[in-house]
C-alpha cells in the first residue's frame, strides 16, 4: 500500500496522549495483558547466555508494531491479544525479512549507544550495575556515583544518542508491514515523517514527561499527607506497568496523523 507523508502541528502532541488513553480505557485488561506478556517474553530471552541482552532489545521493534497492530485493531472494534506480535512475521518473506532486519540494526544501534554512554561515563554504568547486584545495594555508593560529573556527561550523552536512533526506527516497523517498504526505505520515510510532525513530537514528549512528574508529585503528596510516604514505592511498579502500556497503545496515532494510504 503507498503511503502518503502528512504534517499536523504541535497540539497534535498532546491529542495523541490523550487518545491513546482514550483507547486504553476501552480494553484495559487486555492491553495491559499484551505488555505483560511481552515483558515475560523480554526478561526469558535475557536468560539466554552471551546474546540474551542483546536479543531483548531486538524485540522492542516488534513490540510496538504489535501494539500498533492491536490498537488498530480496537479502532476497528476488532480483537486484542498476543497472536499480534507474531502476525507480522507470518506475512511475505520479503515483509518479514525486512522486519527482521531492522530488529538486527535496532539491537545493535542501542548496544552501540549503551557502550559509548559507558565510555563517557569513565565506566560508571558498569559499576552502577554492579552494585546494584549487590543484595542490599550499598546505597551510599551509588549516590556517590551518580554525584560524579562522567555520569551526568554520560547520561546527557546517552539520552541525545537514543533520542536519534529511535527517529528513523519510530515508524520503521509499521512502514514494511503496512506499506511493504524495505528497511532502508522505512527508516528513511520514518526520519523524514518525524522531522515533519518535529513540533508534535516535542509537545508529545512534553506531555509525558508532565504527565509522569504530575503523577509523581501528586503520589508522594497524597502518602506524605496521610503518613505513608514509605508505600509511595509501592506504586512504582503498577505505575510503571500503566504508563508504559499507554505509551505503546498512543504509538497508532502518531503513525494515522504522520501518513495516510494513497
Amino acid at each position: 500500500m503507498a503511503m502518503i507523508l502528512k504534517a499536523v502541528g504541535p497540539a497534535r502532541g498532546a491529542h495523541w496522549v490523550r487518545d491513546g488513553l482514550r483507547l486504553y480505557l476501552q480494553r484495559p485488561l487486555a492491553f495491559t495483558s499484551l505488555f505483560t506478556i511481552f515483558l515475560f517474553v523480554a526478561l526469558f530471552s535475557a536468560l539466554i547466555p552471551v546474546v540474551g541482552s542483546l536479543l531483548q532489545i531486538m524485540l522492542v521493534p516488534l513490540l510496538s508494531l504489535g501494539f500498533m497492530i492491536a490498537s488498530q485493531s480496537a479502532l476497528l472494534q476488532g480483537p486484542v491479544g498476543p497472536s499480534q506480535f507474531v502476525e507480522p512475521l507470518r506475512g511475505a518473506p520479503a515483509r518479514r525479512t525486512a522486519l527482521l532486519m531492522l530488529c538486527v540494526a535496532y539491537g545493535l544501534a542501542v548496544a552501540g549507544v549503551l557502550w559509548l554512554t559507558d565510555v563517557v561515563a569513565d565506566g560508571g554504568f558498569s559499576r552502577l550495575f554492579e552494585l546494584m547486584r549487590q543484595s542490599p545495594p550499598p546505597q551510599a555508593e551509588i549516590d556517590a556515583l551518580f554525584a560524579e560529573r562522567g555520569m551526568v556527561a554520560g547520561a546527557l550523552f546517552g539520552s541525545a544518542a537514543l533520542t536519534l536512533v529511535t527517529i528513523p526506527f519510530w515508524h520503521a516497523p509499521a512502514l514494511v508491514h503496512w506499506a511493504d517498504q524495505s528497511a532502508g526505505q522505512a527508516l528513511f520515510s520514518s526520519t523524514l515523517a518525524v522531522w515533519r510532525c518535529r513540533g508534535a513530537f516535542v509537545v508529545y514528549g512534553l506531555t509525558w514527561f508532565a504527565l509522569m512528574l504530575a503523577f509523581g508529585l501528586v503520589s508522594a503528596v497524597l502518602f506524605g499527607l496521610l503518613g505513608l510516604g514509605q508505600l509511595a514505592s509501592l506504586l512504582a511498579l503498577p505505575a510503571g506497568l500503566f504508563f508504559s502500556t499507554l505509551f505503546y497503545v498512543s504509538l497508532i496515532f502518531t503513525f494515522n496523523d504522520s501518513f495516510s494510504s494513497q
